[in-house]
């Protein structure tokens, strides 16, 4: 089986990899997202750009094992928000986001020696009507700082949703295992 490596220092991608029971290791892409962020790309776009530079740049590094770039983002009104970093502004995005649909973009790349593949992955979220006070009480909660869209769908962020609308549910958590687990197992991973 080829070699098997993780452009993502994420938790929560590694975490889902994991699932698939083949052995991987992760290395950080170094990728400067801001710049991408700024070049006034659609939010797709971005997203689908971020996915493709880390798993070719972790690629230069390792350049005969297979290599998985991923990126997400939470889209609202076609502008691309960002990871909160704060309390207060994940407090403005979720009131931002309350009693409205949004959609969760999730791309990934895979880089391997014979050329790249890449999808993307489009959930779409009804947030129901949240009062100020349950969003406070949620964020401190939860800290979701780190999260697109700022709320950690795999934990308690769940009771913010009404309806959620995805193809495969491991894509809100960062990684879509579904499609992951078919290219894959394409490239020559045994995979069920």
């Amino acid at each position: 089986m080829p070699r098997l490596v993780l452009g993502s220092t994420s938790p929560y991608r590694s975490a889902l990899l994991e699932r698939l029971r083949t052995p991987f290791t992760a290395a950080a892409p170094g990728v400067d997202e801001d710049r991408a962020k700024a070049s006034g790309a659609a939010p797709r776009e971005v997203v689908e750009q971020l996915a493709r530079e880390k798993a070719l740049a972790v690629q230069q590094h390792h350049h005969d094992a297979v290599v998985i770039g991923s990126d997400q983002g939470a889209v609202l009104d076609a502008e691309l928000l960002d990871k909160p970093g704060t309390e207060q502004n994940a407090g403005a995005q979720l009131r931002a986001l309350r009693g409205r649909a949004h959609e969760l973009v999730t791309a990934v790349a895979i880089a391997h020696p014979a050329g790249l593949v890449t999808f993307t992955d489009v959930t779409t979220l009804w947030m129901r009507e949240l009062s100020d006070d349950e969003i406070d009480r949620y964020v401190q909660s939860d800290q979701p700082l780190q999260c697109a869209g700022s709320y950690r769908i795999e934990s308690l962020g769940i009771t913010l949703f009404d309806r959620i609308e995805s193809g495969d549910h491991t894509a809100i958590v960062g990684l879509p295992l579904a499609r992951l687990a078919r290219e894959l197992r394409a490239l020559g991973f045994l995979l069920p």
